[in-house]
C-alpha cells in the first residue's frame, strides 16, 4: 500500500531539510516560513515573517558523517511589491535563497524583474504571476545546479484585476510548477504554506502529520482516509465567516497565525523555522496596495 499521507504530511508542514549534492562542505539557504494570503470581501491580505535559515553541512571524512549547522537570519523580505504594479503583491516561502556559493533571496531580484517589467501597462494577477514566475524559473535554470533535488521556491501572489470585485490568489511553485495556479476562485479564504503545523492545528484542527499516523497504525487505505481527514476539517475545523470579515479581522487574523507560530517555536526543541519581523500588506480594489506593517532600516538598537 503507498503511504499516500506520509508524503502529504511533509508537503503540507513544510519541514524539510535540503541539500545541493557535494562532496565537499557548503551552505544552502533555507526559508521555512509561514505565509498566509487572505481573500476577503474587503480585499487581499499578504503577511510574512522575516526569517531565514542558511544550513552549513559539514562532513566528516574520518568517520563519514554529517552534520548540519543552521544559521538564522531575522531580517529577510519575503513580502514582494513592484514598482509599477501597484494592484498586486506576492509572498515567498520555501527555499529562501537560490545559487549555489552566491545566494540571492527573491527580494533581491525585484530590482531586475521590476526593470524586465518597466513600461507595462497594468497587469492582470494571472499575467502577473506568469511574469513573476518566467522570472524566477530563468533565474533558476541559471543559478541552481542541475541535480537540485530540495526545497521548491514559493510564491503566493495576491492583487485584484482591473474593473474587479474581488481579488485573486495564484501560487507559482518554481520550479516544479511554474504555471500558476488558483485558490479560491469562487469564494473568500485564507491560503497558507511553509512551517504550516501550528496553523494546521489551529484552523482545521489537527496536526498535518496525523493522518500519516492514523493510517500507519489502523492500515486504512487511502480511500479511507481521504473520507477520514474531509471528515475531520468539517467537525474539527474552525468555522470563520470568510464572507463577512472586514477587511482589519483578515488582517488580526493574518498576524495571529504567525505569531502563534513565532511565540511556541521560541519554546521548542526542534525546527525554528518562523521568525523576526511580520510584514503585512493589503491589496484593495480601490487603493491597491497598501503597507500595514514592514520592517524598516534601523541604525544601533539599545540592548
Amino acid at each position: 500500500m503507498v503511504d499516500f499521507y506520509s508524503r502529504f504530511a511533509k508537503e503540507m508542514s513544510g519541514i524539510r531539510v535540503n541539500g545541493l549534492k557535494s562532496g565537499l562542505p557548503y551552505e544552502y539557504g533555507c526559508s521555512l516560513t509561514l505565509g498566509i494570503v487572505f481573500k476577503g470581501p474587503e480585499g487581499i491580505v499578504l503577511a510574512v515573517d522575516s526569517r531565514v535559515t542558511l544550513t552549513s553541512e559539514l562532513r566528516d571524512p574520518n568517520q563519514d558523517k554529517i552534520m548540519l549547522l543552521p544559521s538564522t537570519y531575522d531580517n529577510a523580505t519575503k513580502l514582494l511589491r513592484v514598482k509599477g504594479q501597484d494592484f498586486v503583491g506576492a509572498i515567498t516561502y520555501g527555499l529562501g535563497a537560490i545559487g549555489q556559493r552566491d545566494f540571492r533571496t527573491a527580494h533581491s531580484l525585484v530590482p531586475e524583474f521590476e526593470h524586465e517589467l518597466e513600461g507595462s501597462k497594468r497587469l492582470s494577477v494571472r499575467e502577473f504571476a506568469k511574469k513573476l514566475s518566467d522570472f524566477y524559473l530563468h533565474q533558476w535554470n541559471n543559478l541552481m545546479p542541475k541535480d537540485y533535488k530540495g526545497e521548491p521556491m514559493i510564491f503566493l501572489v495576491g492583487g485584484y484585476d482591473e474593473r474587479a470585485a474581488y481579488g485573486r490568489i495564484f501560487e507559482v511553485i518554481i520550479p516544479t510548477r511554474p504555471e500558476p495556479e488558483e485558490w479560491n476562485a469562487e469564494d473568500f479564504g485564507v491560503v497558507w504554506g511553509g512551517q504550516r503545523e501550528f496553523t494546521d492545528r489551529i484552523i482545521q484542527g489537527f496536526d498535518p502529520g496525523a493522518p500519516s499516523i492514523i493510517q500507519k497504525s489502523l492500515a486504512l487505505g487511502d480511500d479511507q482516509m481521504t473520507k477520514l481527514v474531509n471528515d475531520l476539517r468539517s467537525r474539527l475545523g474552525v468555522h470563520i465567516p470568510y464572507p463577512f470579515l472586514p477587511l482589519q479581522d483578515c488582517v488580526d487574523l493574518a498576524i495571529f497565525l504567525i505569531r502563534t507560530t513565532i511565540t511556541i517555536q521560541g519554546w521548542i526543541a526542534g525546527v525554528r523555522g518562523v521568525g523576526g519581523a511580520i510584514d503585512v500588506a493589503t491589496i484593495t480594489r480601490t487603493e491597491g496596495f497598501k503597507s500595514i506593517q514592514q520592517k524598516t532600516v534601523l541604525g544601533e538598537r539599545k540592548l
